[in-house]
């Protein structure tokens, strides 16, 4: 399932981000690029451990908690630390697929990646190129979202970023482990939650609803894994 996921951070977070970013120092986006991927990946990035990457991190997780449509598409057990990074004089990233468990840098913990999420911070008109390309058995898809928005896809996809030939595209990048493994599931719980919430609209006081959002969470029990 490849899914936007709109205003996430409303503009005056957004401007927030760039203006942290303007003054904070870049390394290397290789950094955090496994060994396969190193040989592909020509960007720049925020040092995960730096006080900007933090503070920026823990306004984007506390914006996806509230998100509703983040939360029922994704079903997020563990979410990775957002990434920051910046695109810019031909950078690219070429194809690659996302390292399948990274470790949470300062602790033993480790995640699953079964989604991988790109939150924009810049419009598309401030750059050219720099298109997210995601391969999934539906085709190929080009995606450039405004500021704030974000795209949730499968971490199994290959995808690769174009370069950025003018302007520079900056992003917040980061991975999560859903208590639902298969993105098939993901996406059968993820229409029938829709359904009932427009059903709920329509027809709120249907006895349909009750028998449908017990469906909801039986698959849920039966699937998670907490």
């Amino acid at each position: 399932m490849l899914l936007p996921i709109p205003a996430v951070l409303t503009q005056d977070q957004v401007n927030e981000c760039r203006k942290i970013m303007q003054d904070a120092p870049w390394i290397d986006g290789k950094v955090t690029a496994g060994h396969q991927s190193a040989k592909a990946k020509h960007n720049l990035q925020l040092a995960e451990n730096s006080d900007a990457a933090r503070y920026m991190g823990e306004m984007i997780t506390t914006a996806l908690a509230t998100n509703l449509l983040f939360m029922a598409a994704a079903l997020p057990g563990k979410i990775f630390p957002p990434l920051f990074n910046c695109y810019q004089g031909g950078q690219s990233f070429g194809t690659h697929v996302d390292n399948a468990i990274r470790r949470i840098p300062g602790t033993p913990e480790r995640i699953r990646t079964d989604l991988s999420c790109t939150l924009f911070l810049s419009d598309p008109d401030e750059y050219e190129g720099g298109e997210l390309v995601v391969e999934d058995t539906y085709g190929t898809h080009q995606v450039k979202l405004p500021a704030g928005h974000m795209i949730l896809y499968p971490s199994t996809s290959l995808h690769h970023v174009t370069a950025v030939t003018q302007g520079a595209r900056l992003a917040s990048f980061f991975w999560l482990q859903s208590m639902i493994r298969q993105d098939s599931r993901r996406s059968l719980l993820f229409d029938l939650d829709m359904s009932i919430q427009q059903l709920t609209q329509a027809t709120p006081e249907h006895p349909a609803l009750i028998q449908l959002t017990g469906v909801y969470h039986n698959l849920l029990r039966e699937w998670a894994e907490v």
